[in-house]
């Protein structure tokens, strides 16, 4: 089960370096999309790539990002029931419906999304719009979110056994064990780090 909760850790690590770069991709859609209405409205400007590239950057942080809020619980649910429920209940629930529901549904679009970006890249497939993008790199999106995603639900199924079977007090603990990896991992990285102190 270590090495069970070691791989949790990377996975988790993996999808909160995703989340937390993805912010910033809001930040630039948001940047884009105010630069588009100025150049349209104040200076009769327009362009297809430039409303493309908007909803090519909020599919990246919308499906990018799914692996991300799972791991910090953010996904909406109606939890009536489940806030009453003990934390074991709560685990069952939760590692019924990562099993149950969320892996075969993710399993089904990532092998549907892969398809259809093979397709999309082998015919170069490009926008029908004037001055549109080509469309093979957003259709990546999809398999690649759905990957992050199953990885996170196991993570999380893991992380829930190791609570049922007394391993770990809480999500908490795993999380104080992720910190130090993401900090271990930080210390091997050479690159920029005289720009990050």
């Amino acid at each position: 089960m270590d090495f069970l909760l070691r791989l949790s850790r990377l996975i988790d690590g993996l999808n909160e370096r995703v989340g937390k770069t993805l912010i910033w991709f809001i930040l630039v859609t948001v940047l884009i999309s105010a630069g588009n209405a100025v150049a349209r409205y104040g200076f009769n400007l327009s362009s297809n790539a430039y409303l493309e590239i908007q909803w090519y950057l909020y599919s990246l942080v919308f499906l990018g990002a799914a692996g991300y809020t799972l791991k910090h619980n953010n996904h909406v649910r109606v939890d009536m029931i489940y806030s009453r429920l003990s934390r074991r209940a709560q685990c069952w629930i939760d590692i019924f419906g990562g099993l149950f529901m969320l892996l075969p549904v993710s399993l089904i679009l990532l092998w549907f999304g892969w398809q259809w970006f093979l397709e999309s890249y082998r015919i170069g497939e490009m926008s029908t719009d004037a001055g549109g993008l080509i469309r093979w790199p957003v259709k990546l999106i999809v398999p690649a979110a759905f990957v992050l995603l199953i990885l996170q639900g196991f993570s999380e199924t893991i992380k829930r056994v190791a609570f049922l079977k007394g391993l770990i007090s809480d999500e908490a603990e795993h999380d104080s064990h992720l910190k130090d990896v993401l900090k271990m991992v930080e210390d091997e990285l050479p690159a920029d780090r005289g720009n990050r102190q």
